[in-house]
């Protein structure tokens, strides 16, 4: 992967510089075609290169019947340019001059005026250019020189086919020395780039390994990635606690249930045992008395079996809410009167108490009053049997309404309070009365989560808890 990401960054960069070097070289011929065909053109006005003016000077010479003459602009040229001029008929003699420098010769042959042009005079410390005025069927060669010790001229001679030899080797050796720097600068730029990447992708290699140790820097362009793989990690980790920590409860729980549930499975095989052995013989009242143990015992098994039910389907969205309109004052009053009518509850203090005689709301009754019940009974059994118990029942404003239900009893843990709707969990104060499968509380709460409502708990040691339904 590492190598992948290497070769892909390396492929973009020298194609990048491959294309460049192409479009460089294509301008570069173009300028040269262009610089070569612009000498056979004619110039232009903006054109003041010696050579032009040189060919162009021939419409400041002016002749007449008794002799020539330069305007005056063309004289302004030559002393602006610090330049002398010649003029010579058919034999080379001079027949005019401007500024003729004494060292100049008078008479020039061809060969004269050959090597006058190709190089620099040095006794005339000028560089001549070589121009013609024709007039009148008339032709005159004039010379025009230069004393500018910074204006060069050189004469070239070449072969063309070794001019095009030279350009193909010359254009290979570009492109290669190009090429093999543009690799190198492209290897460095994209190991740099992609080293991060590397690092990154190893961290969510460890990622995918369960490692959630893994923290990096944040810096440089991928600063943004490594802090959100530092988060994710941090996150994972956080998760993976948390599912251990779930896990143990569970086990725990599994552990509590079943010796909740091997207990009176117990008690319902060893009655039916001695009622089906031969060697005993008991009386009608003993055969009903162990008749109600075992039905009592088959309840306890069935309410376990289907709190885990109700509890998985309401964790799982699996259960449908039967909504009606009901009162709700009615609706907990009942479920306090079927406590008490308990005959293991029927002597504690529950103290039922309501706002308005009919508050209405729609909600599924069935299960509103098992989580209701379910708040009670934890109350009842979690305390002593002298504590007072108070259940309240008001409208808050709107249609929304408050279920209170609070005791002045043991209290809960601070350390605890956060995890007393977890499944599976039991709290320390768990007396042995409360025997079941631990999950009342979680069950009140994602029933009233059903119902779109908040459940919340306050609570301190030896003053008692307060939990309280929103709807």
């Amino acid at each position: 992967m590492k190598w992948r990401l290497t070769g892909r960054y390396l492929a973009s960069v020298v194609l990048i510089v491959i294309l460049v070097t192409f479009i460089n070289a294509l301008m570069i011929i173009g300028l040269f075609i262009y610089q070569n065909s612009a000498t056979n053109n004619p110039i232009r006005e903006q054109d003041n290169s010696a050579e032009a003016l040189t060919r162009s000077f021939e419409q400041q010479i002016v002749l007449f019947a008794s002799g020539m003459d330069i305007t005056a602009q063309g004289k302004d040229v030559l002393e602006r340019n610090l330049a002398w001029l010649q003029v010579l008929d058919d034999n080379g003699n001079q027949v005019y001059g401007f500024h003729v420098p004494p060292e100049a010769k008078t008479k020039y042959t061809p060969m004269d005026i050959v090597q006058t042009y190709k190089y620099m005079e040095k006794e005339l410390m000028s560089t001549v250019f070589v121009g013609e005025k024709q007039d009148n069927g008339k032709r005159y060669s004039y010379l025009i020189g230069f004393q500018n010790l910074d204006l060069e001229r050189t004469i070239l001679t070449y072969d063309t086919r070794k001019v095009r030899w030279l350009l193909q080797i010359g254009f290979l050796t570009v492109i290669g020395v190009d090429g093999i720097i543009a690799l190198c600068i492209a290897y460095l730029f994209s190991k740099r780039l992609t080293r991060p990447l590397a690092v990154l992708v190893d961290g969510i290699k460890q990622l995918a390994h369960k490692n959630y140790q893994v923290h990096y820097v944040t810096k440089d362009i991928f600063k943004d990635v490594f802090h959100n793989v530092n988060r994710l990690a941090e996150e994972l980790r956080a998760s993976d606690l948390e599912r251990k920590r779930l896990d143990r409860m569970k086990e725990e729980w599994i552990a509590n249930i079943s010796h909740d549930i091997k207990t009176p499975l117990a008690s319902i095989q060893g009655y039916a045992e001695m009622m089906r052995d031969k060697d005993y013989d008991f009386t009608a009242d003993e055969m009903r008395d162990y008749a109600e143990i075992i039905e009592r015992k088959s309840l306890y098994v069935k309410d376990v079996i289907e709190d885990l039910n109700l509890s998985t389907r309401l964790r799982n969205k699996g259960i449908t809410l039967n909504l009606k309109t009901v009162n709700m004052v009615s609706l907990v009053r009942s479920a306090v009167i079927d406590m008490l009518n308990d005959a293991r509850y029927g002597n504690r203090n529950i103290h039922f108490q309501y706002s308005d005689e009919v508050i209405l709301k729609k909600v599924d009754d069935i299960l509103i009053r098992r989580a209701v019940t379910n708040l009670i009974y934890n109350a009842v059994v979690h305390n002593a049997e002298d504590v007072f118990i108070h259940v309240n029942v008001e409208k808050i404003g709107g249609d929304a309404v408050r279920i209170l239900v609070e005791d002045h009893g043991k209290g809960i843990p601070e350390e605890e309070l956060e995890r007393i709707f977890d499944r599976y969990f039991r709290g320390t104060h768990t007396g042995e009365l409360h025997k079941g499968s631990g999950l009342g509380l979680a069950i009140a709460n994602d029933i009233v989560q059903a119902h779109n409502g908040e459940i919340q708990v306050k609570s301190e040691l030896q003053s008692g808890t307060s939990i309280e339904i929103l709807l």
